[in-house]
């Protein structure tokens, strides 16, 4: 039994004592902490996808994304299908003649599309997403239509049933009545169901507005028709336009001052975004898109070739405790360090278990900051945690090493740390290159403090008995 207590007591004085053994117990709850790290990466993912489910309904109540796609003239026309027939009883071979109906789709030779948003911030609880009103004045010409690309007869052409088709992606936003002038008349437009069905196959889901039949007097003929319009419409996230003239221009303006232009088409007046938010233009002719002027066939999605803006919040809280949980591997594999270096170069005795709960003090700070940044903005959330939980730890560390000077160099230490981090996650354009110089000189000064450890006597570290404290080297 003596010899057994014995044998025990050296196997736990060669733990304490042994460099190796402590980097490898170090290592080991370093990479166990990577756990509850990841448990915390699940929780920011869930609280985003909350938010993005809250934005939906919020689209979904005041309007979605808002695509427009027009206006497009349909004009109908008769294809005579023939075809030879045999008598069974005469057996006489007769020609019978079939007809059936199918459309062309001209677009406009000049199409202006001349947009004013207001934006604004709603919010649901804790959640907040962008929603805007917007008024689009559409005007433009649409030139004479030429069958002879189709070769399809003058007389099979059924002008009396030409009318002009609207598509949009938010039927629920548009709040006026939709009408259009086209030379001297004026239509009235009406949602079309029968053909919503092939649209949701599209990029985004479009819904048809389709005209009264135009007279035979306003369609083109040897000059063009003119024609305007003024779609008053709400939506959420983004508006964009698909350029079917000819010659397309658009200009949208807002006082909205974190704008995104996307799309096939960007804006190409260099000062578009100014102080008090933007004025964009944009001018996109038939020969820089993929597609014709006109079809003698349901067109495809064009909905891919669009462009527009986005107003989108432009801060997303989750993005960025992501990337700084991206971050959590290093700071405890850091802090750890930092603590074993004092241990090594001071000879005081530091329990596994003490480096466990300083662990677990640095993943708190992640859990704070997803909680508190719910509430505030990032910044403020980010100030709070990290002090909370480098005074914590700096404290915590005194009552361990019995001395000031230490617990002062690891106040320092994180706290340069979570500065440096902060910066990172700022960075965009930069945050690699600002990462990989930090590291190195993260590094370099490692190297620095531990060449003069002398690590085969540095293994010989005195075991205290309670009530004793260590003697610094």
């Amino acid at each position: 039994m003596e010899q057994h207590q014995k044998n025990s007591g050296r196997f736990g004085n060669w733990i304490r004592t042994s460099v190796t053994t402590r980097m490898i117990i170090t290592g080991t709850l370093a990479l166990i902490l990577l756990v509850p790290l990841s448990f915390v990466e699940d929780l920011i993912r869930e609280r985003s996808f909350r938010k993005q489910e809250v934005m939906r309904e919020i689209g979904e109540k005041w309007g979605g994304e808002v695509l427009f796609y027009g206006p497009v003239l349909q004009v109908p026309y008769k294809i005579l299908n023939e075809k030879t027939v045999v008598d069974r009883e005469t057996k006489k071979v007769y020609t019978e003649t079939t007809e059936h109906l199918a459309y062309a789709y001209f677009f406009p030779e000049t199409l202006d599309l001349d947009t004013g948003i207001s934006p604004e911030e709603k919010y649901y609880g804790i959640y907040k997403t962008s929603v805007f009103d917007s008024q689009i004045h559409i005007s433009g010409a649409f030139s004479k239509p030429d069958f002879s690309e189709g070769d399809i007869r003058e007389e099979h052409i059924l002008w009396d049933k030409a009318r002009i088709l609207i598509k949009i992606s938010n039927q629920k936003g548009v709040s006026n009545k939709v009408k259009m002038r086209l030379n001297k008349g004026e239509y009235l437009f009406k949602s079309s169901y029968e053909n919503n069905t092939d649209n949701y196959q599209a990029t985004v889901p479009l819904y048809v507005l389709e005209s009264q039949p135009v007279q035979r007097a306003d369609l083109p003929g040897t000059e063009n028709s003119t024609f305007g319009m003024t779609l008053d419409i709400r939506g959420s996230k983004q508006i964009s336009f698909v350029p079917l003239g000819k010659e397309t221009t658009a200009s949208v303006s807002s006082d909205w001052k974190t704008a995104n232009f996307f799309g096939e088409f960007l804006p190409y007046n260099d000062n578009k975004v100014h102080e008090n938010g933007f004025d964009a233009l944009w001018k996109v002719l038939d020969i820089n898109r993929p597609f014709p002027q006109q079809y003698f066939q349901t067109p495809p999605d064009l909905g891919k070739y669009a462009f527009g803006v986005n107003f989108m919040i432009p801060v997303d809280e989750y993005q960025q405790n992501e990337r700084s949980v991206k971050y959590g591997f290093l700071v405890i594999a850091l802090t750890f360090l930092a603590f074993f270096l004092i241990q090594t170069m001071s000879r005081i005795n530091i329990h596994p278990f003490q480096y466990f709960m300083i662990g677990l003090a640095l993943i708190m700070f992640y859990t704070l900051l997803v909680s508190i940044t719910e509430h505030s903005n990032f910044f403020r959330a980010y100030l709070i945690s990290g002090t909370s939980v480098v005074l914590l730890i700096a404290a915590y560390s005194y009552t361990i090493l019995k001395s000031v000077k230490f617990p002062i160099f690891i106040l320092l230490s994180l706290s340069a740390l979570y500065t440096f981090i902060f910066i990172i996650i700022q960075l965009e354009n930069y945050a690699l290159i600002t990462g990989s110089i930090g590291l190195f000189i993260i590094l370099a000064i490692v190297m620095f403090i531990s060449r003069k450890i002398d690590w085969e006597n540095s293994s010989a570290i005195p075991v205290h008995k309670p009530g004793e404290t260590g003697t610094v080297a």
